[in-house]
């Protein structure tokens, strides 16, 4: 039978045991077989919408549903993709063999714990997790810039965000043990933790299926969004890597040249001639942070409301390129993921690699700075030409134009071995040799 026919029976029996709502919906399934990877030209040439579909998407309401969706679709070698809220860059969620497209939105308990972790279905979004969690009195460690994201898909399939200069990533301790169900046949769950995490943080589902997450918080701290501007790169980069000395390091940092200042969105006028520099400062810093701003440009405002945190974070990493884009129809243009001294240092020497006009959009690590590099599209080649001379320069890459597992790679085909001895968990994410460079240097692991 073909993978069609084998997901039919597949989510008939799924139906009768009532193991998760199905759907075959043809509108639905267009829709939640792709995500945000359309950001990439590359990525939209190779995985447009409705290329790539599932044959039926099955949504778990309930943990114990996840492992018998996948014991029944390992008796009919179905495929299964899993999918959060599919606001993922990289296309790891399409379904690139059919079958099924788990659905796991439907997983969104929210626990407190009383050593102040956080317990929470892989559906639940990381708004709503953040929102418990300051209820409590807890602040979660870090979360994207889309917020609305999933925590499953954060930790699957992301690694980075509001919270990184501190935490660094999400594989760094951020989660404490994750329920996992394998797709072996055994309809079972595991709890994993320890050294044993690394096989299931990103690594887009391909090692089982994220059930429920635990995850670290702190106690909650009062912060505020504080933007500033600048009249030169130099005068922004002075102040951008001297918050790395602050008492409390902010929770994010985000800067950007003129040329992307007129499509951010953020709740004031921002002087498209200038650079712009937007800090979410604790509240004991903030002085500290616009007195910085003030000696080599411009402090701008300081929003001290929590809400407007969350407008901020959603102007970091991905976001800036993606409203340059939307307010560029004419032109199509493309990023490039990057960390290095030299980002702060010499920006000619990067801006040189491509064919310009290039800008730059900055974040900050906790060992240093990372950067959003954005150009006008002129075809794959010329966009993978880029990362030797980059490396040539001492600038680490991470290409956002493939779909492969790119973290602990030999780990994840190893676990997999075991967990998924028919292949059918996201099919076509795991290789040991991808065909294009999908390097991670950047220095944030």
């Amino acid at each position: 039978m073909s993978v069609a026919e084998r997901t039919a029976e597949a989510v008939a029996e799924i139906a009768r045991l009532g193991v998760g709502t199905v759907s075959v919906d043809p509108a639905l399934i267009l829709k939640v077989s792709s995500d945000w990877s359309r950001m990439s030209p590359v990525l939209q040439e190779k995985v447009p919408a409705g290329r790539y579909l599932a044959d039926a998407v099955v949504r778990p309401t309930q943990p114990e549903h996840v492992p018998e969706v996948l014991r029944v679709a390992y008796e009919h070698d179905v495929p299964v993709t899993p999918r959060g809220a599919g606001t993922g860059n990289y296309g790891q969620a399409t379904p690139f063999d059919g079958g099924i497209l788990l659905d796991l939105r439907g997983l969104d308990s929210i626990t407190v714990n009383p050593g102040g972790t956080i317990t929470a279905g892989a559906g639940a979004r990381l708004t709503a997790i953040d929102k418990v969690g300051r209820a409590a009195g807890r602040d979660i460690w870090m979360y994207p810039s889309t917020k609305s994201s999933t925590v499953g898909g954060f930790i699957g399939g992301g690694s980075a965000g509001t919270g990184t200069i501190e935490h660094r990533t999400t594989a760094d301790g951020f989660v404490v043990s994750a329920l996992v169900a394998p797709m072996d046949g055994s309809g079972t769950m595991r709890r994993i933790t320890g050294d044993e995490l690394a096989a299931y943080v990103h690594t887009y589902g391909v090692t089982g299926i994220l059930v429920d997450v635990e995850i670290r918080t702190d106690p909650a701290r009062e912060w505020a969004a504080v933007y500033g501007s600048f009249a030169s790169y130099a005068d922004l980069v002075a102040v951008h890597r001297s918050l790395l000395d602050l008492p409390q390091l902010p929770r994010l940092a985000s800067g950007d040249e003129p040329a992307l200042v007129p499509t951010l969105t953020a709740p004031m006028d921002l002087d498209p001639t200038r650079h712009s520099l937007r800090v979410i400062a604790e509240a004991s810093t903030v002085a500290e942070v616009e007195r910085r701003m003030a000696v080599g440009g411009e402090h701008v405002a300081t929003l001290p409301d929590y809400a407007e945190t969350d407008r901020l974070s959603g102007m970091s990493y991905n976001h800036p390129v993606w409203f340059f884009q939307r307010g560029n129809p004419d032109r199509t243009y493309f990023h490039m993921e990057s960390g290095g001294t030299p980002i702060w240092d010499d920006p000619d020497a990067v801006r040189a690699v491509y064919e310009g006009p290039v800008h730059l959009h900055l974040e900050l690590f906790g060992h240093g700075p990372g950067a959003m590099i954005v150009a006008e599209y002129r075809g794959e080649e010329a966009v993978l030409a880029g990362i030797p001379k980059l490396d040539a320069i001492g600038v680490g890459v991470h290409s956002p134009h493939q779909w492969y597992v790119d973290r602990n790679v030999e780990l994840a085909i190893e676990t997999a071995r075991v967990t998924d001895p028919k292949g059918l968990l996201n099919p076509g994410k795991l290789t040991a040799t991808p065909p294009v460079d999908t390097r991670v240097n950047i220095g944030v692991r």
